[in-house]
C-alpha cells in the first residue's frame, strides 16, 4: 500500500491502483485549495475541515481491494458532549492494516482498542485543543502498539489551524532514532519504516 499525505487530516490511501481518500478540508489556513480523484471517499465527521466532499472527485475504479472496519468515538473528553461524534475507520488491504482516528478527542477504551485490533500504521492528531494533544496521542500510541504513527492536525507554519500546536512536542516524545522526515508526502508501507514517520507538505 502506498499512503500520501495530502495536508492537515486528509490521506490517499493507493492499493493496486485503486484510490481511497479520507477527511478532505477545506478552509484551512496556508494550504491551497484541496483537488484530488478518487475512487471511494470517507469522511470521519461533518466539520468543515474533514468533509469537504467537492474537493474530492470521484472516478470508476472497479471492485476495491479495500475493507473498512468502522469503530464509534468521540471528538472531545465528554463523549462528545462539546464536539460530537467521530468515526475511526481501519482501511485492509494488502495485508497492511490502516487505522485513521479522525479527531480523536479522548483515550481509547479497551474494547475500541480491541476493535481496532492489529494496526500497522496509525493516523493520529497531535495538535490538541480539537483533539488529542502530544502526550495524549502517544497514550493511544502506546495502547495500540502500531507498526508505524504518522502525525497529523498539527500546525506547520503557514500551514494548519492557527489554533492547534505544532508537531515537535509529539516527537520530543519519541528516540530520535525512531523518527524519519521524509523529503516529500509519500511512501510505501513496508518493514523498514520507522515508529514515526513524518511526511512533508508541500511535496
Amino acid at each position: 500500500m502506498k499512503i500520501t499525505w495530502l495536508g492537515h487530516a486528509c490521506f490517499l490511501l493507493e492499493q493496486d491502483g485503486y484510490r481511497v481518500v479520507t477527511d478532505p478540508y477545506t478552509r484551512v489556513p496556508g494550504y491551497p485549495p484541496l483537488a484530488v480523484e478518487a475512487n471511494a471517499l470517507y469522511c470521519s465527521h461533518e466539520h468543515f475541515d474533514h468533509a469537504y466532499r467537492e474537493g474530492v472527485t470521484l472516478v470508476p475504479g472497479g471492485e476495491s481491494p479495500f475493507t473498512v472496519e468502522e469503530i464509534s468515538a468521540f471528538h472531545d473528553e465528554e463523549q462528545g458532549a462539546k464536539r460530537g461524534e467521530i468515526v475511526i475507520r481501519v482501511f485492509n488491504a494488502g495485508g497492511v492494516r490502516v487505522c485513521h482516528v479522525g479527531d480523536l478527542g479522548h483515550q481509547l477504551s479497551p474494547e475500541q482498542a480491541a476493535a481496532i485490533g492489529r494496526c500497522d500504521v496509525l493516523l493520529i492528531p497531535v495538535g490538541g485543543t480539537y483533539t488529542v494533544d502530544a502526550v495524549g496521542a502517544k497514550a493511544v500510541c502506546d495502547m495500540l502498539r502500531p507498526r508505524c504513527v504518522v502525525p497529523m492536525h498539527y500546525r506547520h507554519a503557514p500551514y494548519g489551524l492557527e489554533a492547534v500546536g505544532g508537531l515537535e512536542d509529539f516527537l520530543r516524545l519519541w528516540p530520535t532514532g525512531d523518527v524519519e522526515r521524509l523529503t516529500g508526502n509519500s511512501f510505501p508501507v513496508t518493514d523498514a519504516l520507522k515508529s514515526v514517520v513524518v511526511p512533508v507538505y508541500p511535496a
